[in-house]
């Protein structure tokens, strides 16, 4: 954003050529002052999801990880299997 309001900026400068420096006129005030804010509260939004996200995660893991789990007698050994 800021970049193109440079290149804007010479772009007019060297297409003036080097004639005496003008006052520059006020500058208009265009109407895309509120995307700061929507981008703001957009990052507060999914800042919120990431936190509930691993809130989540850490609940689940820890209920999985505290349930009993299965435990099966080893296979026989085959003789084919030798190392």
């Amino acid at each position: 954003m800021a970049s193109a309001i440079v290149r804007s900026g010479l772009r007019s400068a060297l297409s003036r050529g080097t004639s005496a420096p003008r006052s520059s006129p006020a500058s208009k005030r265009s109407f895309a002052s509120s995307a700061q804010h929507d981008e703001a509260a957009e990052a507060s939004k999914w800042e919120k999801i990431t936190y509930l996200g691993i809130a989540t995660c850490t609940t689940l893991s820890i209920f999985n990880l505290s349930k009993g789990h299965p435990h099966h007698e080893e296979p026989p050994v085959r003789s084919n299997a030798k190392i």
